[in-house]
């Protein structure tokens, strides 16, 4: 495996970059959609239900299949890909961010009305950061569930390590096959790994000492 890897040094290099930026760019237009849709929703109990119920059943969709049939309108390629990866990425952020929301203090909410605070300002300056935490949370659960489904959006020709995987799992038998899922593998851990430790290091920027203690 290791003459296999020192054959194909860039080309794993640069599949890895290719899916470590399509998750992360994914996760990100996720993250935003998803805080968007919880602002909206989380007031109202009924619409925070089903907010919750949708991000539930989202994720028993098989990825392979929903992959398979957005083939059929957007064709082979990274338009699927992005599709899929950021629809499943969207849901744990929208959980985490509509029980967040909900849990700041009504008390707190208040006193920032009371002091002239727009809805907009209370929302941006107390609710969001207070809720920031339990948003990264399910950033962070997110970011290492879709490292996985952007490896099975190979199967639509999109970019990044699937291919290594794919290839391998087709000639299974034959030469190099057993060492190009395994690369493809342990790469997309060590991805999931290295983004995870990104996300602690945001975290302890972004998140106030006092909220952290």
């Amino acid at each position: 495996m290791l003459n296999f890897i020192a054959d194909r040094w860039e080309q794993v290099l640069f599949s890895s970059w290719q899916h470590f930026s399509l998750v992360v760019q994914c996760v990100v237009l996720a993250s935003v959609i998803a805080v968007v849709l919880a602002a909206l929703v989380y007031r109202n109990g009924t619409l925070a239900s089903v907010a919750n119920a949708v991000s539930a059943v989202g994720l028993t969709i098989p990825s392979f299949a929903l992959i398979g049939i957005l083939i059929v309108p957007f064709g082979f390629g990274v338009a699927p890909a992005v599709i899929v990866i950021t629809f499943f990425a969207a849901l744990p952020v929208l959980r985490n961010a509509v029980v967040g929301l909900s849990g700041v203090s009504p008390a707190l909410v208040e006193s920032a009305r009371g002091v002239g605070m727009s809805r907009i300002k209370t929302l941006l300056r107390v609710e969001l950061p207070l809720a920031w935490p339990v948003i990264l949370a399910g950033v962070r659960v997110s970011a290492q569930m879709v490292m996985g489904v952007a490896a099975i959006a190979a199967f639509a020709l999109g970019p990044g390590l699937g291919g290594f995987i794919f290839s391998g799992l087709a000639r299974l038998g034959g030469a190099n096959s057993l060492s190009s899922v395994v690369t493809g593998v342990v790469a997309v851990i060590i991805l999931a790994l290295i983004l995870d430790l990104g996300f602690i290091g945001l975290g302890r920027l972004t998140i106030s000492r006092g909220i952290r203690v």
